[in-house]
């Protein structure tokens, strides 16, 4: 049976709502929250724009990465039990493959090379550096939907592609997207923890006598790039690692739900 729904896709009082952009429509107006109410008119035709670049164009790229060119490493990463289990996970892997390939083919980005895909991926990737810079968040100091879509695509190349390009170049070159990476992470799935964490974390909550350590990756936790500079301030603010340039946690959430009140929610 052909489900006539895009993916992904949910139920809301027996309402089903597909597409990313549409859910989002949907929930902002039912429940009355609004990730994107700070940003100005500019700033909402700078993160659509963004927001398509990353979905509509990286997504391949890193589709490719995944499932074709390396398919072998993708396969051992399959959670599956059960005395097939190897079949079952060779099986599914080279049905992606050809899925995946095909897919790309009729976008047009699978037209291209090996080594051309991989170009529009760092241009990709680059982009998304340089907007960031050295910003808490991709549009500023706080969160929009644009940072979910982003995160949720950039979260593949620092976890599910070792020892790819992309991987490589998130924790190398780019390493303020690492860092963004981990800023998100580090708030929202506090929980989330990757087998290679090897470096401590002081727990915000904690006081100077009593630090909780939570083991994370070793990606140094500060921008390569130059912070920004005020002019008109003589005296300079002192920076850490866990700091933007304004001298305010990189970890700290901007999205505080106590702001909203109870009407608000069931707007």
């Amino acid at each position: 049976m052909k489900i006539p729904w895009k993916m992904p896709w949910i139920e809301y009082n027996r309402r089903k709502v597909s597409g990313t952009e549409f859910i989002i429509d949907f929930l902002e107006e039912k429940l009355g929250v609004n990730l994107n109410k700070h940003l100005g008119l500019h700033e909402r035709a700078i993160s659509r724009a963004v927001t398509k670049m990353v979905e509509e164009h990286f997504y391949w790229t890193l589709a490719y990465c995944q499932w074709v060119d390396n398919l072998h490493e993708t396969q051992k990463m399959l959670s599956l039990s059960g005395p097939f289990s190897d079949l079952l996970k060779w099986i599914l892997c080279h049905l992606t493959k050809g899925i995946v390939k095909r897919e790309m083919y009729g976008h047009g980005i699978g037209r291209f090379s090996e080594e051309e895909i991989y170009k529009l991926m760092e241009k990709d990737m680059r982009s998304l550096a340089g907007l960031l810079g050295d910003k808490k968040y991709i549009m500023g100091p706080k969160l929009s939907t644009l940072d979910a879509t982003v995160f949720g695509h950039l979260a593949q190349a620092m976890w599910t592609l070792p020892g790819t390009r992309p991987e490589r170049l998130i924790k190398g070159e780019l390493i303020n997207l690492a860092m963004y990476c981990e800023r998100i992470r580090r708030k929202f799935w506090p929980e989330w923890h990757h087998d290679d964490d090897n470096t401590l974390y002081e727990s915000e909550e904690s006081s100077e006598a009593s630090k909780t350590h939570t083991p994370l990756q070793d990606f140094s936790f500060y921008s390569r790039t130059e912070t920004f500079e005020d002019e008109g301030t003589e005296n300079s603010i002192s920076q850490t690692p866990d700091t933007d340039y304004t001298g305010h946690s990189l970890f700290d959430s901007d999205v505080d739900m106590d702001d909203y009140t109870d009407h608000e929610l069931c707007k």
